[in-house]
């Protein structure tokens, strides 16, 4: 079977592996300003494909459901109604069947797809509290590339647990951005040159870079992305809407 990646936008994609049609973090609403206690959520553009042209899927990967540049009002919709949500312990608290939550190393089987919950921290030590969990996926199956998905982590250190017990990982589906809100110094989510060194520390041959546009609170783009990677053969060119095999 072909390991093929569909970029959406944001942070959506979709995955086809090992028989399954996995969408990753499903966001999907119109552009709009989301209110928030903190600071707004603002989304500058729509997805590159509507729900209709990706369905059906047999499994959502979610990193967290508390934001809506992961989890926006569409994608929820569609995330409850998937035969299985694997996503952090709260969000199945939170939001019920079909959201089954993983903490790290538990593992779950859908279809021939073994999806193990990974270790992961959205931003640094001091604001997790307030930013609450979030997890990475690690998926395995028979005569198929291992794959890492890492959510909105920002830890090169949580990499470096990941790669000690499944290095290497071929096919590395990396959340970038530098995601920044006002009150918070650092990134939330990795900068383009941490991506890379993730990258390297995983020994990926194939890299795909999402959440990295379509928000206002993403302080690097496309273009960061492709420069800390430039020269390394890594990156995956992912053009909107279009269907790219691995």
């Amino acid at each position: 079977m072909t390991t093929a990646i569909t970029y959406i936008g944001g942070p959506t994609a979709l995955l086809e592996y090992a028989g399954l049609r996995i969408l990753i973090d499903p966001t999907f609403d119109a552009p709009r300003t989301y209110p928030s206690p903190g600071t707004p959520l603002v989304k500058t553009a729509g997805p590159a494909l509507p729900i209709s042209a990706i369905e059906p899927n047999d499994l959502v990967l979610l990193s967290h459901h508390a934001h809506e540049d992961n989890l926006d009002d569409a994608g929820r919709e569609l995330a409850l109604r998937v035969p299985v949500t694997l996503s952090t312990p709260q969000a199945e608290a939170e939001l019920g069947a079909p959201v089954v939550g993983l903490k790290p190393w538990q593992q779950r089987k859908v279809g021939a797809v073994t999806v193990t919950g990974l270790p992961g921290h959205h931003g640094p030590r001091a604001v997790r509290p307030l930013i609450g969990p979030v997890v990475g996926f690690l998926l395995e199956a028979p005569g198929e590339p291992t794959v890492y998905v890492s959510g909105d982590n920002s830890s090169l250190g949580a990499v470096k647990q990941i790669a000690e017990r499944y290095a290497p990982v071929p096919i590395a589906i990396l959340f970038a951005g530098a995601a920044r809100v006002p009150v918070i110094p650092s990134p939330l989510t990795m900068t383009g040159e941490k991506a890379a060194k993730a990258a390297g520390v995983l020994g990926a041959s194939k890299v795909v870079g999402v959440h990295v546009e379509d928000w206002e609170h993403f302080s690097e783009g496309r273009a960061e992305l492709e420069a800390a990677f430039a020269g390394s053969g890594l990156l995956v060119a992912t053009p909107r809407g279009e269907r790219v095999p691995l």
